[in-house]
């Protein structure tokens, strides 16, 4: 357990990033666990996909791109997405012989000797020239606090704990946010709720018609603009509206989708607004979101005092050593395929030019 280990490159987090990046070190003629290791604190293939509740099927998912290398082709659309998504990423695994380490939890990083970072997990410690982090956003779900939340009488849970549908059966369910996954689970619990109440800080955005590359661009570049000045990164979405698909337009006309600003203060038996309105509720869900999980960066000291990381390209500012893939504008799954390229070949670079001159 406490064996200090050498590689080149720790990628941390085998979800479409992480897998991306060992897919192109491997390309580029790194070895697995003799030149690069891949770390993930999952228990299984599948990124946070093997965690998302099982009516979520695959048909359901947007915008699921593929590794590459290995096209995800011919997936049932009824099967839940984390079964179809966790075989794919398995096959993926063995098919590249990647040799994914888990589950294991990185716990910090450190500066080490000689230029070297140190990678401190519950499986040892690591010592590496370059670092590509790939922990993705699951593991920190975003909480709001709103005055008197401790005093409900009710359930609250986020979207990180939620398991489908049948469990409200019966309860009134107040939804708290404007993301995909917020107008999901409305539509979702609509057949088996007793009621259901959307609240969202900021009116929705729905976007109609095809979302062509031009406007995938402007998005992903107001994104990268926000990282590239040291802010916590938004997500895609939230720069590109929902997709305006049958569904959506369904539960806009059946009232289900009828939003409401959002409230002031939690009440022990629902939510009130300065009005005097208020919503009775058995249960809150907060679909409101993640943040990036870096606390093992901490140690670094990389973070601006806006809050983020701030990035060029996949490169921490700070230290070019340091490389965020599936962060701010790469977040995307066709985003986290791209920017493992883009840290591959800049981590080539960076360790060509750090190798001592042979006298």
């Amino acid at each position: 357990m406490n064996e200090m280990r050498e590689v080149e490159v720790v990628v941390t987090g085998a979800g479409q990033a992480g897998l991306s990046s060992a897919y192109h070190l491997r390309r580029s003629g790194f070895e697995p666990e003799r030149d690069f290791v891949v770390l993930d604190r999952s228990p299984a293939p599948g990124g946070a996909w093997q965690f998302r509740w099982p009516s979520l099927t695959y048909g359901k998912v947007h915008g699921m791109h593929s590794l590459p290398g290995m096209e995800l082709a011919d997936a049932d659309p009824a099967r839940p997405s984390a079964e179809v998504i966790g075989e794919y990423f398995d096959r993926y695994e063995r098919a590249f012989d990647l040799r994914v380490r888990r589950p294991v939890a990185v716990r910090a990083v450190r500066e080490g000797d000689g230029g070297r970072l140190l990678v401190e997990t519950s499986a040892g410690t690591w010592s590496t020239r370059a670092l590509i982090n790939a922990t993705g956003t699951w593991d920190q779900p975003f909480l709001p606090r709103y005055p008197g939340q401790e005093s409900f009488r009710g359930r609250q849970l986020h979207t990180a704990r939620y398991a489908g549908p049948e469990e409200f059966a019966g309860q009134r369910v107040v939804v708290v946010g404007g993301g995909a996954s917020g107008t999901q689970h409305l539509l979702e619990l609509a057949p088996y709720a007793a009621a259901t109440t959307w609240v969202t800080r900021r009116p929705p955005v729905f976007r109609e018609g095809p979302f062509d590359a031009d406007a995938g661009r402007a998005a992903v570049a107001l994104v990268e603009e926000r990282v590239r000045q040291g802010l916590p990164p938004r997500s895609v979405v939230s720069v590109t509206g929902l997709p305006l698909n049958d569904a959506i337009r369904k539960g806009l006309a059946d009232g289900v989708l009828d939003r409401l600003p959002m409230f002031d203060r939690i009440t022990p038996d629902g939510v009130e607004w300065r009005d005097g309105r208020h919503v009775t509720a058995d249960v809150i869900l907060w679909a409101t979101g993640f943040r990036a999980a870096l606390g093992h960066l901490a140690p670094l000291r990389l973070r601006e005092p806006g809050g983020g990381i701030r990035v060029e390209g996949t490169r921490a500012v700070a230290d070019p050593r340091i490389h965020l893939v599936g962060y701010g504008p790469s977040a995307s799954t066709i985003g986290a395929n791209r920017a493992g390229r883009a840290a591959v070949r800049d981590i080539r670079r960076l360790l060509a030019e750090d190798r001592p001159v042979a006298a």
